[in-house]
């Protein structure tokens, strides 16, 4: 940071440093490279609008079997209205009339499904709503796709979990396990997954909210990795193009930076060849000034230029509850708030666990043949249950994110840029009317069931994108909410500093049999797991026998919401029910094609149309959904996880709290007094600033 900028922050942090980054002479053929970064022209003209910040948003989730009674397989023809002001006066002329069942037509090219012409057998689920009104929407069925009721997609109970032994016990609700038990389902195995919290509770919805090939890892010369990620960043914009979305990066290169234009131009051609040329848009080199025409309000003094590229942006807790439910509706047992008290043995092999519901109290032992700790940050706690001299796997490292308001930064695509306080990468991303920055990467020893921000964690953000956004000007109070995630990486006996480690995954067998996966990223949290459940079928083969089943699917098969390419005969329907235009966006981002079952319960019971908390778009209707299909058991995991009010309003969601517990009561059997402590219970974490 320089005297000018370092000036206007001095009340705010207290020793601010100077830092003074050498950069090394360029080869001739980075001299050629170096001479793209003269094009100026404006990076906006060929940008991805930012839907959230000002538009509408395409994204997508998975659709309940939603079929019509009254209609065999055929479907009928739909006529899609544009969203402009005549559709509008019609909706308002139609708004006091029935509305007629509609149907998505597979074959009408307005409206692509994701695998195939039909629904795929797994992907078309049925809305088995008792209260439905007299015009649900509903989706064309694949013939001979049997209904799944409303039972499959309750929690599993302990009597459930226990009554017949099980191919593959999962411990772990992260994104890891429920990639596993899908994966597994998937190829027939009886499979069962657990989680002592409520699913994505951990390090899965503590993320940095990217799928991305890992532009940063190109440093560390681990090249297969940024491939593999390539390839599964494609893979899941394809199955779920509702919770993975293309996202535009600027990466801004300043005098003194750690890395130079010609690094950062090789990298961006390596990194294009690496995702075999098949990005969302190839990178594009900038000089000073297309890169003030992209973002302003970068820091102008001593920009050398920079590069636009693409990556993806995803909200991480859905993808772990869309996953699980995806295992749910191919026969895994799923359940959450039910933790591994022991694990059983017969003959010094792991065969099974002890269970016991954390919301019942119940207690039973559940027998599998092959049990997988999936369990990230905790995993050397439940190996230490294995064997209790087991040496450790893990080498975490913390990354903390702090959210502020966008208007502070007033940036308009992401923005990736080197900390000039220590040279790290770091990220300013948009998220609506919001940004979070982050992160740090710091090893620590808290425990992943209370870690803790630290005020340098937060300044040291803070200061790094003051650096780059002078005019910001970010101070501590002006951080809304910050949360905390431990990445488990596999223990480094080189001893690197922490963002230097590999992100490399490892699956290592116990001296009683239990697999256990520790490291990896997100991003390639699919193929992970198709590795993961290849070596649970070597096991089965060896001891009983049993033949090899075929590779699951998993990159043809969409997650719950992901069929439907299209989601204009949806958002029309939100419209006609009366819902903001702001709130409609909300659904169809969160929940893709299972908007229409949140339409037929907000259409059955206009009450659930009402916002929860204004001027969040969320509608009381998804508090039943959240219950019904997704698993949710309290206030908090409705709140944080479900749809992020509590990161995306002023007063956290706790204003409602009391009436999102009266909601869930009527779906949970709850009474006036657990109505009260689910509600004081949420008070408490939002006083306690973390979840």
């Amino acid at each position: 940071m320089d005297h000018g900028q370092g000036s206007d922050q001095a009340g705010q942090f207290a020793g601010a440093q100077q830092m003074f980054l050498r950069s090394r002479a360029p080869s001739r053929l980075a001299l050629c490279l170096e001479k793209c970064f003269h094009y100026e022209q404006a990076a906006g003209r060929d940008q991805l609008k930012d839907s959230w910040h000002a538009g509408s948003v395409k994204i997508i989730e998975y659709q309940n079997r939603i079929k019509s009674p009254q209609r065999g397989p055929g479907t009928r023809e739909i006529q899609l209205l544009p969203l402009d002001g005549q559709s509008l006066c019609l909706r308002l002329l139609r708004r006091g009339r029935e509305l007629d069942r509609v149907a998505v037509d597979a074959h009408d090219p307005g409206t692509p499904f994701r695998s195939g012409e039909t629904v795929p057998a797994a992907a078309a689920r049925e809305i088995d709503d008792s209260t439905a009104g007299l015009d649900p929407m509903s989706m064309p069925e694949k013939p001979g796709a049997g209904p799944h009721s409303r039972r499959s997609l309750e929690r599993a109970g302990i009597q459930q979990l226990t009554a017949q032994p099980a191919d593959l016990l999962v411990i772990g609700g992260g994104i890891n396990g429920a990639g596993i038990a899908r994966d597994a389902a998937m190829r027939g195995l009886r499979t069962i997954l657990v989680e002592q919290n409520d699913l994505a509770s951990g390090t899965s919805s503590r993320s940095s909210r990217l799928i991305h090939g890992g532009l940063r890892y190109l440093e560390h010369g681990e090249f297969g990795l940024v491939m593999e990620a390539n390839r599964e960043r494609r893979t899941l914009q394809r199955i779920a193009p509702h919770l993975v979305w293309p996202l535009p990066f600027v990466f801004p290169i300043h005098k003194g930076d750690r890395i130079s234009r010609w690094q950062l131009a090789a990298g961006m051609l390596l990194y294009d060849m690496l995702a075999l040329f098949r990005n969302v848009r190839p990178h594009r080199l900038l000089g000073k000034r297309g890169m003030l025409e992209a973002e302003p309000m970068l820091r102008d003094r001593g920009l050398l230029g920079g590069a636009r590229y693409f990556d993806a942006q995803c909200d991480d807790a859905r993808l772990v509850i869309a996953t699980a439910r995806s295992a749910i509706y191919h026969g895994a047992l799923v359940a959450n708030y039910v933790a591994v008290a022991g694990l059983e043995r017969t003959a010094g092999r792991v065969v099974g666990a002890q269970l016991e519901d954390r919301l019942t109290g119940e207690r039973s032992v559940v027998r599998a043949s092959v049990v997988v700790n999936a369990t990230g940050p905790w995993a050397d706690r439940v190996r230490r249950l294995e064997d209790a001299g087991a040496a450790p796997l893990l080498q975490p490292t913390k990354g903390i994110h702090v959210v502020v308001e966008r208007a502070r930064l007033d940036h308009r695509e992401a923005v990736a840029f080197t900390s000039p306080i220590d040279g790290r990468v770091m990220f300013v991303l948009p998220w609506g009317s919001l940004s979070y920055i982050g992160t740090t990467d710091t090893d620590t020893v808290d425990p992943p069931d209370d870690l803790s921000i630290s005020a340098d964690d937060i300044v040291y953000l803070l200061r790094s994108t003051n650096a780059r956004f002078p005019s910001a000007r970010l101070g501590i109070e002006d951080v809304r909410v910050a949360w905390a995630g431990l990445r488990p990486l596999v223990l480094d006996r080189d001893r690197r500093h922490a963002s230097s480690r590999p992100r490399e995954h490892a699956i290592v067998q116990g001296s009683g049999g239990m697999l256990t996966v520790v490291g990896g990223k997100l991003t390639t949290y699919r193929s992970m797991s198709a590795e993961v459940v290849d070596q649970a079928m070597r096991e089965l083969r060896h001891r009983d026998g049993r033949q090899r089943h075929a590779g699951a699917r998993t990159d043809e098969d969409p997650l719950p919401g992901g069929e439907a390419a299209d989601l204009s005969q949806f958002r029309e329907r939100g419209l006609d029910l009366g819902i903001s235009p702001e709130s409609v966006n909300h659904l169809l981002r969160h929940y893709g094609t299972e908007a229409a079952g949140i339409f037929n319960l907000a259409g059955a019971d206009r009450r659930l149309l009402r916002p929860l908390l204004e001027p969040h778009p969320a509608i009381e209707a998804e508090v039943i959904h959240a219950v019904r299909r997704e698993l949710a058991q309290t206030v908090e995991d409705v709140l944080v996880r479900r749809f992020h009010l509590y990161y995306e309003h002023p007063d956290h969601g706790a204003s409602v709290a009391h009436r999102v517990a009266e909601l869930m009561s009527e779906e949970l059997g709850w009474g006036p007094p657990r109505i009260q402590e689910e509600a004081e219970r949420y008070l408490e974490v939002v006083i306690r600033g973390g979840c």
